[in-house]
């Protein structure tokens, strides 16, 4: 049922699978070292890695590794869970290509496996020095990581689809690592951060933690160093979750956690959420910063853990070490209300005007900055999704509005990766990927990294939806 005014709430959904993995995060715990995040050579080092060209990474329909674990509908209008009976584990005889050294002219591909040239899938064919260029999508010479096929390594760091259920949850390549002694050294003094999603697909939680955080900074629980006299810190956080029933939920109760967080072997960096204080860092926490992004998310994963009984994960409900990835995919318009106990509500863009999406964002700002969690999630699919700043089902935090000039009106996001893409990458009509001081005065408040602004026509072809928790 759709609301009969463009100001009244729709029906929840019985169901929200939004998230994909951040591909930045997912690359840097493969190869246990930092990448640089702004620079445009980084595209294609992530595109080998996840075996997939840069422009069909943030689309649903082509099945990246990026949103593993979940498909499209039959409808194509919505995210589903695949079954774990169809998530497959791919060996390396699996990613064996066959050798085309001898292949001079087209009739010799039958001899490497290819017995029907005239039906293959053409992706790319163009002239150029005189040369027919072509590239072919061969299935079957060769498999590619996909969302239900991938490696031991990166089912195991990036899905809940565990193969060793025994054991005690830690992700490959990483040891648990209590942070906050390090930070406690390096710094008395609180730096606000702003959350930076990690290798697991909780753009959900991630977008909705950033949305209160901006709205009431106040409600953020920060750790807490206990001393005791002794040269150990005891660093814990405590939070209170509320129940609002559907997935990914638990009773209402506090949980605490301590500050020990998976980090990768190799370059001593978080695998999963960190702050942004972190992003410029060469490695690990030398710099110190606040760490409340990490154990927020550790604490949410605690939490519905204990609302399934533990039974999906081998560290059990009261683990410190829970599993984060149990917090792949979800509904970020719940989870705002989850974190404050506010009732959620949510506004679907598909029968509504550009200027009433607008509207109801200036109705819950102050000042131009939104003073309610507010969050919005992308489509599934579509052409538009060629890169990482706009990505399909995905969820983004909602910082206000802006008109800059008179006939422009803008909505100001944040992206959860922490990043917006590199100027020249793609190009996408409406967005301004630079937000200044001029542009919107609230951006001085906040870490600047992964803000942009959409203007509202293009906002609504973009998104599916967006809610608040008031």
């Amino acid at each position: 049922m759709t609301a009969s005014k463009p100001e009244d709430p729709d029906r929840p959904p019985k169901h929200l699978y939004i998230g994909a993995i951040n591909p930045f995060a997912l690359c840097e715990a493969i190869l246990g070292r930092k990448l640089d995040w702004r620079d445009p050579a980084t595209a294609n080092i992530m595109s080998s890695i996840l075996q997939t060209d840069y422009e069909e990474l943030f689309d649903m329909r082509f099945r990246s590794i990026l949103y593993a674990g979940i498909q499209l509908n039959d409808r194509g209008d919505m995210a589903e869970l695949i079954p774990a009976k169809d998530m497959h584990t791919l060996t390396e005889r699996d990613l064996v290509t066959p050798d085309f050294s001898k292949v001079e002219k087209l009739g010799d591909l039958d001899h490497v496996g290819l017995k029907d040239i005239n039906a293959i899938k053409v992706k790319h064919a163009f002239m150029s020095n005189g040369n027919l260029r072509l590239t072919l999508q061969p299935q079957s010479l060769g498999k590619t990581i996909c969302s239900s096929e991938m490696t031991t390594t990166l089912r195991e760091l990036a899905t809940p689809f565990r193969i060793h259920k025994k054991e005690e949850w830690v992700p490959p390549n990483s040891t648990w690592t209590d942070i906050g002694e390090s930070c406690y050294r390096q710094h008395t003094t609180t730096m606000f951060s702003n959350p930076v999603q990690g290798a697991t697909s909780n753009s959900w939680l991630i977008a909705a933690m950033m949305a209160v955080a901006w709205s009431d900074p106040s409600a953020i629980c920060h750790h807490h160093h206990d001393r005791g006299g002794k040269r150990e810190s005891r660093c814990s956080l405590s939070v209170r979750f509320h129940s609002k029933g559907g997935d990914n939920d638990a009773p209402t109760s506090t949980v605490t956690v301590n500050c020990e967080v998976p980090t990768n072997n190799s370059s001593s960096l978080p695998v999963y959420c960190r702050p942004s204080s972190m992003m410029m860092m060469t490695r690990g926490w030398a710099a110190g910063g606040e760490i409340w992004p990490c154990l927020y998310e550790k604490a949410f994963a605690k939490w519905i853990i204990q609302g399934k009984g533990g039974s999906d994960s081998e560290s059990g409900p009261e683990s410190e070490h829970p599993d984060l990835t149990q917090t792949c995919y979800g509904d970020p318009v719940k989870c705002a209300a989850q974190l404050t106990g506010k009732e959620p509500q949510y506004f679907f863009t598909s029968h509504r005007r550009a200027q009433d999406l607008l509207g109801l964002v200036r109705t819950h700002c102050f000042n131009l900055r939104t003073i309610y969690p507010f969050v919005a999630f992308t489509h599934p699919t579509g052409d538009k999704f060629r890169g990482c700043t706009l990505v399909a089902n995905m969820a983004y935090t909602v910082l206000g509005w802006a008109a800059p000039q008179e006939r422009k009106q803008y909505i100001i996001l944040r992206h959860p990766w922490g990043v917006t893409e590199p100027e020249g990458m793609t190009g996408y009509p409406g967005l301004v990927s630079c937000v200044d001081v001029k542009f919107w005065p609230p951006v001085e408040l906040v870490d600047g990294r992964g803000v942009f602004a959409i203007e509202t026509s293009a906002f609504k072809e973009y998104f599916a939806g967006m809610g608040v928790a008031k």
